[in-house]
């Protein structure tokens, strides 16, 4: 008896150790006008040894590898008695620690946080942005411990995150690491704005100055969010936080487990376009808080922070994010219908002149997210996971509509990952096609072998028909090079070259110099130049070429010369009022109502 209660509470002893144990981090931000951080690091080990600490090579939401350890310097280990420890970098973010006995560990170093765009730190006398993944390093064994984040800010900052507070108003709490990486933190001098929708709290924080009307914003914010039951039952947050830089040479978004990050030039929030395309990422970054967040691909799950994460369904993630994003608008009343009709349109367009989409499915843009490249290979050979993930989300929705009576649609689909993966977290492509037939009786596999794992086929005149709505192109025409580029002083640096078009057809590529159109000097863009021309006229093009002078001939080609229009048909039927407010959840208008 006495051995079975000795051994008792041995086993208490330790399980109060494990429940105890931590790891304590803290942020001393002491040279903001240098970009600077120190860093410190403490926890425990049970036994000594050697342990690996790694900072991440990439952070989530970007699947791109940043090396994020380069901006690490000045790294030191010391055990509890403050003797330091012997280390080596087994490779570029990762060190390995020699502990000869257990007890308390202190590691610390110094970051160089000036990387705005990249969301992932930056740090100058007026705020700090702090993707944990960026500043904090890890260990296996440490990952699921719960984590401390204690900050040394400026006395005049405020400081906020997705994550609970501590014991102070610029210390912060989470579950392990995985939940800590995925937290940013925002300190620094800001606006701050919080509401209430459905018994959730939002919190808007502003950093920087700019032409956005805050006011305006949060209460759009508002509708935004309140949205979300459109789509689906529960939340995987209680608190949310919008964290928006308005600021120079910076523009993109990223999502969070319970806030997102949203940066844009410090003068594009007030014209109307400007401020739709605000709010359109504002809802992209809201959808993902469910779709990649609550539940993502089986391939994420769990995250290799060293190593690229490969899965065919980024599609889903970012594709179908975007195809929601603007309903979320519609059904908010932030976004008219014609508005919405003329997105579509400019994705219809864009798709019908992509020459990559007939070389590459959404599967394959998925796998190969890692490595994707931007610009004119990208276009000729590649489609990408939003925007042809957009579409091929809006086939299968348009596939659950037909052959579900109107009963179920795309977003029924989402609700169901929610609901079956929300805890778990990671799906399969088996388990979409499930969903799929579950809810139609009707097998996905031929329909993901055709569009999913091909190049996808589009008839968007019968999508668009099934909703009674139709696209009117331009009919006046204009001439087409096939090129876009960059004028200054007199020369023309083409970026990129469409794929058999004209110019593609003549010879041209990207880096071309383009001086002279029929041997007259360039004196302005060739966009501009172009207008003194007409469809089917034959042009001598004078280039340099690395240094070389060359002539091409080139055989202008024809395109619309306005972009085209969606708009409800004269007369639709009962059955295509009834097929749009399923597909939109909004009736069929003259896509002329306001917001």
């Amino acid at each position: 008896m006495k051995v079975i209660l000795k051994s008792w509470c041995v086993l208490m002893l330790l399980y109060g150790a494990a429940v105890k144990a931590q790891t304590y981090y803290q942020i001393n931000i002491n040279q903001p006008e240098h970009h600077l951080a120190d860093v410190q690091m403490k926890f425990k080990v049970q036994a000594p040894g050697v342990v690996e600490l790694k900072l991440p090579a990439w952070r989530t939401g970007k699947y791109q590898i940043l090396d994020l350890a380069n901006g690490v310097r000045l790294f030191q280990a010391r055990d509890q008695q403050g003797q330091l420890l012997k280390f080596r970098k087994k490779e570029k973010s990762s060190w390995l620690l020699e502990l000869p006995a257990a007890g308390e560990v202190e590691v610390s170093y110094q970051i160089y946080a000036n990387q705005l765009g990249e969301r992932s730190r930056h740090i100058d006398e007026t705020h700090a942005y702090i993707n944990p993944s960026a500043y904090l390093m890890f260990s296996d064994e440490l990952r699921s411990q719960p984590s401390t984040v204690q900050l040394k800010v400026p006395a005049n900052w405020r400081s906020t995150s997705g994550m609970p507070r501590g014991d102070n108003p610029h210390q912060f709490k989470a579950a392990n690491y995985d939940v800590l990486s995925d937290s940013p933190i925002e300190t620094g001098i800001h606006q701050s704005f919080s509401f209430v929708v459905d018994n959730r709290n939002y919190e808007v924080v502003f950093w920087g100055e700019g032409n956005y009307d805050s006011k305006q914003t949060v209460a759009d914010l508002q509708k935004l969010v309140a949205q979300a039951p459109s789509i689906w039952q529960g939340y995987p947050y209680q608190n949310y936080l919008f964290i928006i830089h308005a600021t120079s040479g910076a523009r993109g978004a990223t999502e969070h487990l319970n806030s997102t990050v949203i940066q844009r030039d410090r003068f594009s929030f007030a014209s109307r376009k400007h401020y739709l395309e605000f709010l359109s990422t504002a809802a992209h970054e809201l959808v993902h808080t469910w779709n990649v967040k609550a539940y993502r691909p089986a391939e994420l799950v769990p995250y290799d922070y060293l190593a690229p994460n490969y899965t065919e369904l980024l599609w889903i993630s970012e594709g179908s994010t975007s195809y929601f994003q603007n309903q979320l608008l519609l059904r908010a009343g932030l976004m008219t219908p014609a508005e919405f009709y003329e997105d579509l349109a400019k994705r219809l367009e864009k798709f019908a002149r992509l020459p990559g989409a007939k070389v590459q499915s959404v599967a394959q843009s998925s796998f190969d997210a890692w490595i994707s490249l931007s610009g004119d290979h990208a276009d000729n050979f590649s489609v990408n996971i939003y925007s042809e993930g957009y579409l091929v989300s809006w086939l299968l929705d348009q596939h659950l509509l037909r052959h579900s009576g109107l009963k179920a649609n795309y977003r029924t689909l989402h609700n169901e990952l929610y609901q079956r993966f929300g805890k778990t977290t990671a799906f399969t492509a088996a388990d979409v096609q499930q969903i799929a037939l579950d809810l139609t009786g009707k097998p996905l596999t031929e329909f993901w072998q055709q569009q999913v794992e091909s190049p996808l086929q589009l008839d968007a005149a019968a999508l668009l028909a099934d909703a009674g709505l139709e696209y009117k192109a331009a009919d006046k025409q204009q001439a087409w090079l096939g090129v876009t580029g960059t004028f200054n002083a007199g020369v023309e640096k083409l970026n990129k070259v469409e794929r058999d078009g004209p110019a593609w057809q003549a010879g041209l590529t990207s880096e071309d110099e383009v001086i002279a159109v029929n041997r007259l000097q360039l004196k302005s863009a060739l966009t501009e130049r172009l207008k003194d021309f007409k469809p089917g006229q034959q042009l001598t093009l004078t280039l340099f070429r690395q240094g070389r002078l060359l002539d091409k001939t080139v055989i202008l080609g024809a395109l619309p010369a306005e972009p085209g229009k969606i708009v409800p048909l004269k007369k639709p039927s009962r059955q295509q009022k009834l097929y749009h407010q399923a597909w939109l959840g909004v009736p069929l208008t003259d896509g002329k109502v306001k917001p």
